[in-house]
């Protein structure tokens, strides 16, 4: 069963491992590098656990087993960002949970709508998006940390 949660200040140290994890495995899936996040410091992983719309998830056997967040971008939408999956705990529920997760959050913020974007090459998360009612936009835009590759948008009512 996938526990998924806020985070909390006490997070702090599994939020910058699994983080640091994702950056590594999955380079080109971010805006940032695992260089950059590596060199942050206690303080800052404690002041990111604390972000409202910040959630991280649990399996009995994988902890922490994948993160993701969301913050309002506009009066109506939330984005979905830095979703993270550990690979020994894909296929499990685990994204879905998040998602669902972000989503309930974008509710109680008076979203109606649940943005992202995702790397065009990444073609398991958006699967995983399609699966959960994400349909792609006609947006696109080149990826911060890697500006050779494409992000396209995705979106979902909520």
């Amino acid at each position: 069963m996938v526990l998924v949660r806020a985070t909390t200040t006490t997070d702090w140290q599994a939020l910058r491992e699994i983080r640091l994890q994702a950056l590594l495995d999955a380079p080109d899936a971010f805006a940032s590098t695992h260089a950059r996040e590596a060199a942050f410091g206690e303080d800052e992983w404690r002041q990111r656990a604390v972000r409202d719309g910040s959630f991280i998830a649990f399996l009995p056997e994988v902890c922490p087993a994948g993160l993701g967040g969301g913050y309002l971008a506009a009066p109506e939408v939330v984005e979905l960002v830095g979703m993270f999956v550990r690979p020994q705990a894909r296929g499990r529920g685990v994204g879905e949970a998040v998602i669902d997760a972000v989503a309930g959050w974008a509710t109680q913020q008076g979203a109606s709508t649940v943005h992202l974007w995702v790397t065009e090459t990444n073609k398991g998360a958006r699967m995983l998006y399609e699966r959960c009612g994400f349909t792609v936009t006609a947006e696109r835009q080149p990826l911060p940390s890697n500006p050779a590759l494409g992000e396209i948008g995705m979106q979902r009512p909520v």
